[in-house]
């Protein structure tokens, strides 16, 4: 019973531990797209110093790409663990009694957040990839935000876009802050964490909806 305890333990914390490594990089990149709303010049440079830097594009990014495969798997791997818990008890317990719809249906919001980064690499990431290391075309500096730009011009795609995004908050309302009590963050700065967390899972989510709707808008 130990080592069953001990292991689902492990599981929750190197969940949490993934899932706020991504918060990481989502506010990261967040920042990174908000200033191509207020400079496209700012966008580029940035754009293109990411693009171009060795230590962000052989060590970040694969480090990135295999936490979103873990943090996937985890979360399938708990949520049938979870599942299973809940039909095991289901006499005693009345499921939607004891958790919020949310924390019920993590794996379907993540399913959707997974099926936007899908697309989001096929619009951008392969693109970059054919340009940079197949068809290795001259170094162009300015070309970012212009095809950013291009991308958003298609009103099915920004849909897709804000879909994901809205699902993308409520994976964040419930697995945000209970990543930090995963990892033993409940103590008197708990309320301050819980604060946070909630307006980081709507801020962030609402700010790239409203960066697509801009581009899309003006282009």
């Amino acid at each position: 019973m130990s080592g069953i305890i001990k292991s689902s333990l492990a599981r929750k914390y190197a969940m949490a531990i993934s899932g706020l490594f991504l918060v990481v990089f989502l506010m990261q990149h967040f920042i990174i797209n908000l200033t191509s709303v207020f400079s496209k010049d700012v966008f580029n440079e940035i754009s293109h110093f990411m693009g171009n830097n060795p230590l962000v594009q052989f060590v970040l990014q694969p480090v990135l790409i295999f936490g979103v495969i873990f943090h996937f798997i985890m979360g399938i791997v708990l949520d049938l663990k979870n599942r299973s818990a809940r039909d095991q008890n289901y006499a005693q317990n009345n499921g939607s009694a004891n958790s919020s719809w949310m924390s019920r249906n993590m794996i379907w919001s993540g399913i959707t957040i997974l099926s936007f980064l899908v697309l989001h690499f096929i619009d951008f990431w392969f693109p970059e990839m054919n340009y940079k290391y197949i068809e290795s075309l001259p170094v162009d500096p300015d070309r970012y935000f212009d095809e950013m730009v291009h991308k958003f011009e298609d009103i099915i795609r920004v849909g897709a876009y804000v879909v994901s995004f809205f699902f993308l908050m409520l994976h964040l309302l419930h697995g945000f802050s209970s990543s930090f009590q995963s990892v033993g963050l409940n103590n008197k700065y708990t309320k301050s964490f819980k604060t946070f967390t909630f307006a980081f899972s709507i801020v962030i989510p609402i700010g790239f909806i409203f960066i697509a709707l801009f581009h899309h808008l003006t282009a």
